[in-house]
């Protein structure tokens, strides 16, 4: 029965926070990332029992059916939306808590140099964008965003939004950001930095202008 209920309170998860979702039967039969979330439970439960050649074979057929792989040790907590899909890998020792939400592209893995716990793990009301990749053995904090195509390499706050490559926190302690699941409104690093060159820029540029005008010749060291 605990199936089940996990099972309906991830159904309600989707279609609280997908505004394409019309009704409960649309998600169930055609919503790939709620039926990998089935095929993971299940594959787990293989897994626990120490038949790992039918879990693994169990995921597998999950990644050819869906496009998303999800090992079956990896824990997975209640309210997992996976929007869309197609290319999401959770390794191994992956860890995700409630009512995230990860999209297209994404992978929780590995840097290949450790052992034992080798896998994000993310606390509660976590957001992964479309194409981010979260590689390493810490832990995103509850309630933070990953911007999409972000590369995290470090471990997140809670109350956080990273973005770049590598990634780097751009907002923290709870402020409002964004609307939730808005990709969009995520503030570029990159461009932050660049915004901050041109203002400097802009300013020695007044600078000089001011003692053209004086007469005096330009401070070399501006």
């Amino acid at each position: 029965m605990g199936l089940f209920r996990d099972l309906k309170y991830d159904i309600r998860a989707i279609l609280e926070r997908d505004p394409a979702a019309r009704n409960s039967a649309e998600v169930f039969f055609l919503y790939s990332g709620f039926h990998a979330l089935i095929y993971h439970r299940i594959a787990q439960w293989f897994y626990r029992h120490h038949m790992k050649f039918i879990a693994r074979f169990s995921s597998q057929l999950c990644k050819f059916l869906t496009g998303i792989e999800i090992h079956p040790a990896a824990k997975i907590g209640r309210g997992l939306f996976i929007d869309h899909g197609m290319g999401v890998v959770i390794g191994e020792t992956a860890e995700i808590g409630n009512d995230c939400t990860i999209y297209q592209g994404a992978t929780l893995g590995g840097t290949g140099k450790e052992e034992g716990k080798r896998h994000p793990t993310l606390g509660n009301n976590v957001m992964i964008g479309a194409g981010a990749k979260v590689l390493g053995p810490f832990t995103v904090g509850d309630h933070s965003k990953v911007a999409a195509g972000a590369v995290v390499l470090t471990e997140i706050p809670p109350h956080s939004t990273c973005a770049g490559v590598p990634a780097r926190i751009v907002r923290q302690n709870n402020k409002k950001v964004c609307e939730e699941l808005d990709q969009i409104h995520i503030p570029d690093p990159v461009s932050m930095e660049f915004c901050k060159l041109t203002a400097r820029i802009e300013a020695l540029e007044k600078e000089i202008q001011i003692l053209r005008a004086k007469g005096e010749p330009p401070n070399e060291n501006l």
